[in-house]
């Protein structure tokens, strides 16, 4: 009778352990799941990975002194650097920026830090340059920033292009996306200050950490690429700040000419700058800026973070 009973009980046993095994899998942290990727987007992985071969190899990691700039200046530099975050599992996630936005303090009163006005949300603006800020909109969405010289300055992060670890960015963007949302295409996982979060998994806690230093996110030199040109930089007026009156026109947002992955493209601050005029910090004329950021592209701008 008892062996009976134990060779009864082996197989719901065994179905229990499965259970529990499947369980456990599927607790796995998101970054670390795997889709079957057919051979040409592995061959086109690899090609992409081999820029970086060693991932242990911080030789062109940046360190402090490249944050010791003035804001502008700073905003300026990050265009063609790359972005990079170690996941738990050691997968690593490349993205060369190509669309920054300066948040200069003080008298700019489209910065969180406006006025020296200092809260617990906004600590990292006034840390050391090269501390990161993370902030929440929309109560769902997270933007990354990195602080830089001058009292509660700090630069936006607003676009990526996709290097290296494109199929767990596509997997962690479509997370967050309504089932049946069509698939992204490269060039759409990073454009937008909180789909470059969402993408490379960059998280609320990682706010007031150093990005000189930080084990799990830094910023490297693209050994492959030049340093951007200053005629291939397009300085326009930053995304999203309409209601701050004449701050809304400064040309303090900067993004490499014609770039796919660009979030949006002002095409009158770029004709202007292909005829030589020189463009005043008040912006282009009022049509331009309509153009890029009025009413008729809402929309567009609230895409940004979905």
């Amino acid at each position: 009778m008892l062996a009976m009973t134990i060779a009864a009980a082996a197989p719901e046993q065994a179905v229990n352990k499965h259970k529990n095994q499947t369980d456990v899998k599927l607790k796995v942290p998101l970054a670390k799941l795997k889709k079957p990727i057919d051979k040409n987007v592995q061959s086109a992985e690899t090609e992409r990975s081999h820029y970086f071969t060693n991932k242990t190899d911080l030789q062109h990691r940046l360190g402090q002194d490249f944050f010791n700039q003035p804001c502008i200046s700073l905003a300026k530099a990050f265009l063609g650097k790359v972005l990079v975050r170690r996941c738990a599992d050691g997968a690593e996630l490349r993205g060369r920026i190509v669309e920054t936005e300066a948040y200069l303090g003080g008298e700019d009163r489209a910065s969180h830090s406006a006025g020296g006005k200092r809260t617990e949300r906004n600590t990292a603006m006034f840390m050391k340059p090269g501390t990161i800020y993370v902030y929440p909109i929309y109560g769902i969405y997270l933007c990354m920033n990195v602080s830089s010289e001058g009292e509660g300055a700090a630069v936006l992060l607003r676009s990526l292009e996709p290097l290296q670890g494109q199929p767990i960015m596509r997997q962690l963007r479509t997370a967050r996306r309504k089932e049946g949302a069509r698939e992204l295409k490269d060039k759409e996982l990073c454009n937008g200050p909180s789909k470059l979060c969402q993408a490379l998994n960059i998280p609320r806690c990682f706010d007031r950490r150093d990005l000189a230093s930080d084990p799990e996110v830094w910023l490297e030199r693209d050994p492959n690429a030049n340093p951007a040109e200053p005629y291939n930089i397009v300085s326009a007026p930053r995304i999203g700040i309409e209601s701050h009156g004449e701050w809304a026109k400064k040309l303090w947002r900067f993004y490499l000419r014609g770039h796919p992955c660009v979030s949006v493209v002002n095409k009158e601050a770029e004709r202007q700058s292909e005829s030589g005029n020189v463009m005043n910090d008040s912006g282009p004329s009022d049509s331009a800026v309509q153009s890029d950021t009025g009413q008729h592209n809402v929309k567009r701008t609230q895409q940004e973070y979905s």
